[in-house]
């Protein structure tokens, strides 16, 4: 297309064009609406009432200032567009009532699979500025865009800010408990477990992973390793220690190899059992990926590039590079957790 002949273009492809424009101008306002719906506790409200409401309900259950009462409608039907309530009518007085999906009851506070610390960690501020920094970026040295904005790493950031620090933290056990109740359900990945005498969790958290797999394989030695402002006062526990995923990620591909060689050094040989297991995203792997996973993977490298220095979502390519450089042998790939996988690999 001949940029200078564009108003010859159908008047629909360019109205299409603008449209394209203008949602990804303001989609950042899905974002913040989530964010408002999470903090307000409409989800809870709803959840707590124990069928669908009306916004006159829901105003006066969330203590709304009534100056910003008739606004909830607006909220609501964008939550609703975005598919995390649904809306009804009531036969008796035709008045708009809204319920919960599934996505909305993952946003539950109380839910054993959560998500809302998580989705409040990633709108925090804090991470969000970094993004506003992208084009100083790629003109200038500095290291990541999030050093950029707070004149810190993210860990150096969290170490010396409590409240970032206690939000990461709760933000990963969230998600490692989703991660966590999907994985202890699935038989491959049970079978990648079972017969394993210890399990060490390298950058675990709070080792709400090695928790759960620690209950589930009773018997199992799990020990988690993570930097020292995220363990400090947490409490051991009994049945083994904690645990950790998701990290190779956040790291350069020179970190990832380091990391991967002091994993091999410390485990056994393949015909000994000994394994690397890693869960992360594979990007676009060979099976095939849905078009809403690829979507979030790419989003989540464009938040490595933004808040780590050198961190990002691999290829199957770029995986395979990691591993040959470590000095591993082969590896298998198991995309069972939608946007993440499961990597297996091993030692010579």
């Amino acid at each position: 297309m001949n940029p200078n002949n564009i108003v010859n273009e159908p008047i629909q492809e360019l109205l299409d064009a603008q449209s394209h424009v203008w949602n990804h101008t303001f989609s950042f306002l899905n974002s913040m609406a989530l964010k408002c719906a999470i903090e307000l506790g409409i989800p809870d409200a709803i959840h707590k009432h124990g069928k669908s409401m009306t916004l006159s309900e829901l105003a006066i259950t969330l203590s709304l200032h009534p100056n910003k009462a008739p606004s909830l409608s607006r909220l609501m039907r964008l939550l609703v567009h975005s598919n995390f309530f649904s809306k009804s009518i009531m036969l008796s007085n035709g008045e708009e009532v809204f319920d919960l999906t599934i996505n909305s009851q993952l946003l539950l506070k109380d839910h054993p699979q959560t998500l809302a610390p998580f989705a409040l960690m990633m709108l925090d501020p804090i991470l969000i500025e970094p993004a506003y920094h992208f084009s100083s970026w790629f003109r200038n040295e500095d290291g990541s865009a999030f050093h950029i904005a707070h004149g810190k790493n993210l860990w150096e950031h969290a170490a010396c800010v409590p409240t970032l620090n206690k939000r990461f933290s709760e933000a990963m056990a969230s998600d490692a408990q989703f991660i966590s109740s999907l994985l202890l359900a699935n038989n491959e990945f049970k079978g990648l477990i079972m017969g394993l005498d210890s399990l060490v969790d390298v950058g675990g958290g709070n080792g709400t992973m090695a928790k759960a797999i620690a209950e589930a394989f009773q018997g199992l030695e799990c020990i988690v390793y993570d930097l020292p402002h995220v363990v400090h006062g947490l409490e051991r526990y009994e049945n083994g220690r904690k645990l950790t995923y998701w990290i190779l990620h956040d790291w350069s591909d020179d970190h990832c190899i380091k990391i991967l060689q002091r994993c091999k050094e410390a485990i056994p040989s393949k015909d000994q059992g000994g394994k690397i297991i890693i869960i992360d995203m594979v990007v676009k792997i060979k099976n095939g990926i849905s078009n809403n996973y690829c979507n979030s993977q790419l989003l989540f490298d464009m938040q490595m590039m933004s808040t780590t220095l050198g961190g990002k979502e691999r290829t199957e390519e770029e995986w395979n590079k990691l591993f040959i450089s470590a000095g591993l042998s082969d590896y298998k790939i198991s995309p069972i957790l939608g946007s993440r996988s499961v990597i297996v690999v091993y030692p010579f």
